[in-house]
């Protein structure tokens, strides 16, 4: 498909440990288009940030990636060595970091963090890598820019070092950015503008964007599909209109049901999803999520594939799509009336 830019199919990640090997990616497959907001959520230790850093290519040093496709705009990238993978990194293929101060250089300035990494992948002068720099800078919304070229990231705001860093991703003009958890941390009104900035930007520049969240409310006003992560796998995926109009996992429910509502200002508490996500040490067999699903059975021990509802709605779970969609409906309604 040539509006296809990634095609990741059954992507697996290993890491080894003195106590046994974390599976930490299970089988995973995706697709983004061209110009797309893909969104993968899910709880911490779902497994959200070790898939794109697979895909990046900087996976942690005991780990191992394995992937029956892996396709970037048309370039296998299992057959890339570490030269390969580097001409991608940073230049097609761009990420913004959870945590900006650790991921800017505390001994540079921010210019010369910027100029570095255009300077890497494009015959450019110093001038013109400054130049870009500053326009990137103006268009991330941070003012005085040629100015701001000189400090270091010890003298900008939470806020100000994640603009920057989103002007470092786009230093290449990537066709593709990862963003990880690029809100945590910032003030609920600047991550309202941090959001509307990335979709302004992918949408100007024609980006794929995958943005990886745990947070649901964050999905719903950005994303074009979503794939839910739970325990190293893809539980269920769609279309954003599918995932919140219809979804089909117990643990999409969950995660839909715990979502604050302003239009029912007198609950008195929010739903929530018991217990934790299990180890991944060793593997898990069945279902990942049936020790916390209120609708487990003895058939949730055997393996689950997904399965399609429609063609672009799967869901990994034993349920029938109806009696799963009924479930949906009546937490809904549970949550209204608590």
């Amino acid at each position: 498909m040539d509006s296809m830019l990634l095609d990741i199919e059954k992507l697996n990640v290993t890491i080894d440990t003195a106590a046994g090997p974390l599976k930490a990616v299970q089988n995973v497959s995706l697709r983004v288009a061209k110009g797309e907001t893909f969104c993968i959520v899910g709880e911490s230790g779902c497994g959200k940030s070790i898939t794109a850093l697979s895909l990046m290519g900087l996976m942690p040093q005991r780990a191992k990636r394995r992937a029956e496709r892996m396709v970037f705009d048309g370039t296998d990238m299992t057959t890339l060595g570490e030269s390969g993978m580097r001409r991608l990194r940073g230049n097609r293929i761009s990420m913004i970091f959870q945590e900006p101060m650790t991921s800017l250089n505390p001994v540079f300035t921010i210019g010369q963090q910027l100029t570095d990494v255009m300077r890497a992948h494009s015959r450019v002068s110093l001038a013109e890598a400054r130049e870009r720099a500053a326009f990137l800078l103006n268009k991330v919304g941070i003012t005085n820019a040629r100015e701001r070229l000189g400090q270091y990231p010890h003298e900008l705001s939470g806020g100000l070092r994640q603009r920057v860093m989103i002007a470092m991703a786009l230093m290449c003009s990537p066709d593709l950015m990862i963003a990880d958890e690029p809100t945590t941390a910032l003030d609920v009104t600047i991550q309202a503008e941090l959001l509307r900035l990335l979709r302004d930007l992918q949408q100007e520049f024609e980006m794929g964007l995958v943005l990886i969240t745990h947070d649901l409310g964050i999905v719903s006003r950005i994303a074009d599909r979503i794939a839910v992560m739970y325990a190293g796998q893809i539980v269920e995926d769609g279309t954003a209109e599918e995932i919140f109009g219809n979804p089909l996992h117990p643990y999409t429910q969950g995660l839909i049901a715990c979502i604050p509502s302003p239009d029912h200002p007198r609950m008195q508490h929010l739903p929530s999803i018991p217990g934790t996500v299990p180890p991944l040490i060793g593997g898990l067999k069945g279902c990942h999520f049936r020790e916390r699903c209120p609708y487990a059975m003895p058939s949730c021990m055997e393996e689950i594939e997904l399965i399609g509802h429609e063609a672009s709605h799967r869901y990994r779970c034993i349920l029938p799509a109806q009696t799963s969609a009924a479930h949906a409906k009546m937490a809904q309604g549970e949550q209204v009336h608590a």
